[in-house]
């Protein structure tokens, strides 16, 4: 059965009123259920500057900051080319200091080193989630729902009251300009970026099968913000793998007070109390899970492999076209459409859209796998 969890592995490309402050309820958490974790989870780790970082900015990057300014002379040196050479990776989410030292990292990962730099440069920084259309992954059953997030950066505490003008302020956005203009952005404490990063971490560890990792990195995260339903739904699926079900229910029920009409917290709520054997409550909300999203994500995709294997090479062509359609940012989904135009031979379009799945693929290793399928089509061609 697939389970659906929340992250941030986005594709790189003011102040405001404060919500009440909400507190962790320990009713949530079972500790004793769950061998310590394999590796240290502490919040203060999150943007904490690795020695080599301060020699960056203390040395590398002094007289840059000094004539361009701290704002714009550290976007320069951090995104310029022929500067760092940063890449984007969604393999994991990591801190601000491995992100440095790897010199990659997704979105998140990104706006938490450039937002740790700030901070030691005295700027002040804020952090935003920007509404986009939804975006998707999956690694085996789980499934993902992509945000995105950018921050921008003001003038330096001390140099004047409040936020800095917005001439003022530089937004530090990967999305490609024409994807980003006009959208709307939501502020976010820095306690819910925190939050985020946990959620993410806990969720890789779920696809990588470290369930005990997982439930530590979700019980931080739901630390971090009480009040990011995200976490919760993230810890309910490790509760569900490893088999505490009622505790599960317990979980997900809270996250969808939170957020009722979040469908993903729906299906896996579904999942467990079906699991439980009360099938009418499972099928009420399946249900309400239909009204809330009629066509879920992957559903155009999961008829045209169907499609494919039944040898309808022209059915599933226009299903994964569907699923292009509203997830185009997906890599999957247009290495599987150049499949079927490669079948059909029509090598031109094949050759089309397995450019945009490796432009759009998210890690190295499915940015080279796609590479490599690539440059066999055009030396067959060449021949």
């Amino acid at each position: 059965m697939r389970a659906w969890v929340a992250g941030l592995a986005s594709a790189l490309f003011v102040a405001c009123a404060t919500p009440p402050e909400q507190r962790a309820d320990a009713r949530f958490f079972n500790d004793a259920a769950f061998p310590a974790p394999s590796e240290r989870i502490r919040a203060e780790d999150v943007f904490a500057l690795s020695p080599a970082m301060q020699r960056y900015v203390q040395y590398e990057i002094a007289d840059r900051l000094h004539s361009r300014g701290r704002q714009q002379g550290l976007v320069d040196a951090l995104y310029s080319k022929g500067e760092l050479r940063l890449e984007y990776d969604s393999a994991m989410t990591r801190n601000a200091a491995q992100a440095f030292e790897a010199r990659s990292g997704n979105c998140l990962s990104l706006v938490i080193m450039t937002a740790a730099f700030a901070k030691e440069l005295g700027l002040q920084v804020r952090y935003q989630s920007v509404v986009t259309d939804e975006t998707w992954a999956r690694s085996a059953d789980l499934h993902f729902v992509i945000d995105h997030i950018n921050l921008s950066l003001g003038r330096r505490l001390g140099d004047g009251p409040g936020w800095a003008r917005t001439s003022d302020a530089l937004t530090i956005d990967f999305l490609p300009p024409q994807d980003s203009r006009n959208q709307k952005a939501r502020t976010l404490p820095e306690n819910t970026v925190v939050a985020m990063f946990m959620n993410n971490r806990a969720a890789e560890s779920l696809a990588r099968g470290r369930l005990h990792d997982a439930y530590w990195w979700a019980r931080e995260a739901v630390l971090q913000d009480p009040g990011f339903a995200r976490a919760y739904n993230t810890l309910g699926v490790v509760y569900r793998r490893h088999g505490d079900l009622p505790q599960a229910e317990s979980v997900l029920r809270h996250a969808l007070a939170q957020e009722p009409s979040n469908p993903q917290i729906v299906a896996n709520l579904a999942q467990v109390v079906g699991e439980q054997g009360r099938p009418a409550e499972a099928s009420a909300l399946r249900q309400r899970l239909a009204q809330l999203e009629s066509e879920p994500p992957f559903f155009f995709f999961e008829r045209g492999k169907a499609a494919l294997r039944d040898g309808d090479v022209e059915a599933a062509r226009d299903l994964f076209a569907r699923e292009v359609a509203r997830a185009p940012y997906y890599h999957e989904f247009h290495y599987w459409l150049a499949v079927t135009y490669a079948r059909l031979g029509d090598t031109r379009r094949a050759r089309e859209h397995l450019t945009l799945a490796m432009e759009s693929s998210t890690t190295r290793d499915d940015h080279d796998l796609y590479a490599g399928k690539l440059d066999r089509i055009r030396s067959s061609q060449v021949r």
